[in-house]
């Protein structure tokens, strides 16, 4: 593509670390890359040295595409200069969640939806991660017999919630496996997460909410139902974060609207962008997070029928949460602006 164009990353945590290796992994077309932050500073990135500037509403003179990393259950950079970045001409792509159900922003995963990207305004949300590889996963299922109901089960990495999640889990970690124990006081030192994750798991990502389902339960609900335009389709989701690093995993029963069998649910998944089935239970091959790190696709398998339930089928989806779940789709969202 002769065609480059100025590219602006904003943070340079966890996700922002991985746009910028995306970034330069598929090539994309960079004139300038500027790197903002709230200070400036270098940084190393697999070897390469890059300058962060702090952030400003200038920065954002005569930048492209902005990239803004975002962080997940948090208001991001995005919802103070995401506005003013647009209005010196930049089109944002935006990975928190200040944008995401706004009326007039398109939510895309490109798989699923990349004609969504000609309807922005200057603004592009990039979705939740499990709700991205969630809807990778059913698109192709839905497009050939309609879904009515999903029930969804997350186990969701730390690195989910930042950097200083990861942190606390190592932490944990070592305190236990010297043979420690992890204390209140010393849980209340640093705050990342409700509970003690390392040898746990707890129920809870985001906040309670309505009917007592947290923030990020509803995300799975409501930011499908606009990926896919279709709010007919029933979800429940229970999200649980579990000792990861990194990838999340999902458990996900359909009940499609016409019959299918599993042989040919995985027939359409082996031939589906994006995918890739990993179905072999008989010889322990299964999607699990430690083979999604550092991939970018999402990785089905268990694909399985309920016996007792005519229409419904099981889904085990495993994704890197940094990656597609959260980096490399907005990347491709950006390849879908520029090709637009």
């Amino acid at each position: 593509m002769s065609k480059k164009y100025n590219v602006a990353v904003v943070g340079v945590g966890v996700v922002g670390i991985e746009m910028l290796k995306v970034l330069k992994e598929r090539n994309f077309p960079i004139a300038k890359l500027s790197v903002l932050a709230r200070s400036g500073r270098n940084i190393s990135v697999d070897g390469a040295v890059y300058s962060v500037q702090a952030i400003s509403n200038e920065a954002f003179e005569g930048i492209d595409i902005a990239l803004f990393a975002g962080t997940e259950g948090e208001k991001g950079a995005a919802a103070a200069y995401a506005n003013e970045a647009v209005r010196r001409g930049a089109v944002v792509i935006d990975n928190g969640a200040d944008f995401r159900m706004a009326p007039n922003v398109p939510l895309v995963v490109p798989e699923v939806n990349a004609k969504d990207v000609k309807k922005h305004k200057g603004i592009i949300a990039n979705p939740n991660c499990s709700t991205i590889q969630m809807v990778v996963a059913l698109w192709p299922i839905y497009k050939r017999t309609g879904i009515k109901r999903v029930i969804v089960t997350t186990l969701q990495a730390s690195s989910g919630a930042g950097k200083s999640a990861v942190e606390q889990l190592k932490e944990e970690n070592s305190k236990i496996a010297e043979g420690g124990y992890v204390s209140v006081q010393a849980k209340a030192d640093n705050m990342a997460m409700p509970q003690q994750l390392a040898y746990n798991v707890f129920p809870q990502i985001g906040g309670f909410s309505d009917s007592d389902y947290t923030s990020e339960e509803w995300k799975l609900v409501k930011e499908t139902h606009k990926i896919m335009h279709d709010d007919k389709i029933n979800i429940s989701a229970t999200t649980i974060r579990v000792p990861v690093r990194t990838g999340h995993s999902e458990a996900i029963y359909i009940e499609t609207d016409k019959n299918i069998s599993s042989e040919e649910v995985k027939d359409i998944l082996s031939k589906s962008s994006g995918i890739i089935l990993m179905d072999d239970p008989q010889n322990n091959l299964y999607p699990m997070p430690k083979d999604a790190e550092g991939k970018d696709e999402v990785f089905v398998g268990r694909v399985r029928k309920d016996p007792f339930v005519k229409n419904g089928l099981w889904l085990w989806v495993v994704a890197d949460n940094l990656r597609k779940g959260a980096a490399t789709n907005a990347v491709q969202i950006a390849e879908c602006v520029i090709l637009d």
